[in-house]
């Protein structure tokens, strides 16, 4: 599911090649209709497979009626006004306000006065890796259950969490290229999406969660995750490994460990990552080249760690 990341930049006032640009990069049928003064449409974008972070801002004001979009698109008005509608409620957005451009796959349509507007783009398998649950309690895709704007506490909530993706995970070069910084990132931002608007998915506990979760789910658990420790994987992953529900696996690691399945992950990859700074040759090896092969992406978060449990900075262990 992951890759590396690349970057897009379109800047046009060719109508006709705006179009062609939204309708392939957004895979949707859409249609602009503008004021017979034009305009002037600038788009930035980092493309990173199951998610893509972005910002467009345009110079006029511009009616636009999309198909549908068979993905989660948030979008964040910068400094533009947007009125949308979709399934026959309207909203007017502003500056500042953080919201759904659509349900996915329904079409919806959009005025937008000139102005900037941050994207957000998440893949569908992304939110059911995180979302899981026992399949006869949420059966089908997840449903985003209102399409108002965020409340101020989760649109900031929002706002940091993509800002941490844009400014430590895609702007560092050995951390975007990995596949496990990329996937560890997108389910941060599934996580978040789910937190800040009103959906679905189902994340309590069961008799059966509560029954299923023992040692003996641990010890499936940790044994896929030591196999595996150098792929992108998820909590569900581990979860169908461990044959067990993702919450009965949460609840075993929290039960009989004190942790979660992921921070059990990523203390094994900090081991990983111990053991090639040990074997490092440092004229060639670098500390953020290796956290970002075992999935850190911010340096100084992984110098804490690293320090915290081994009592020395990484780089002293590389040149050793």
């Amino acid at each position: 599911m992951t890759s590396t990341a690349h970057f897009q930049r379109f800047d046009s006032r060719d109508p006709a090649a705006i179009h062609r640009f939204l309708a392939t990069t957004y895979d949707t049928d859409l249609r602009i209709r503008a004021g017979d003064t034009g305009y002037h449409l600038v788009h930035q974008r980092v493309d990173a497979g199951p998610f893509a972070v972005g910002a467009t801002s345009q110079t006029g004001q511009l009616d636009i009626v999309v198909g549908g979009m068979d993905a989660l698109v948030v979008c964040r008005a910068r400094t533009a006004l947007v009125d949308r509608t979709c399934d026959g409620s309207a909203h007017r957005f502003g500056p500042g306000d953080v919201f759904l451009a659509t349900r996915p796959n329904r079409p919806f349509s959009l005025r937008w006065q000139p102005g900037a507007v941050g994207l957000c783009v998440l893949d569908h398998a992304v939110l059911a890796q995180v979302a899981a649950a026992a399949p006869a309690r949420r059966p089908g895709q997840i449903r985003f259950t209102d399409l108002g704007a965020a409340t101020a506490l989760r649109a900031r909530q929002w706002r940091k969490t993509t800002s941490y993706i844009s400014d430590v995970v895609l702007s560092n070069p050995d951390a975007s290229a990995q596949p496990l910084v990329i996937g560890n990132a997108a389910r941060m931002l599934a996580a978040a999406a789910l937190a800040v608007f009103p959906n679905t998915a189902f994340t309590d506990e069961t008799i059966e969660d509560r029954r299923d979760a023992s040692t003996a789910t641990v010890r499936r658990a940790i044994a896929f995750m030591e196999d595996n420790a150098d792929r992108d994987i998820s909590a569900t992953d581990i979860a169908n490994a461990a044959a067990a529900s993702l919450r009965a696996v949460q609840l075993a690691f929290r039960r009989h460990l004190g942790t979660t399945p992921m921070a059990y992950l990523r203390r094994i990859r900090l081991d990983r990552a111990h053991r090639d700074l040990v074997r490092a040759d440092p004229s060639r090896d670098t500390v953020s080249a290796i956290a970002s092969r075992w999935g850190f992406a911010s340096h100084s978060r992984f110098t804490a760690r690293y320090h915290a449990s081994y009592g020395v900075p990484p780089r002293e262990t590389l040149n050793a």
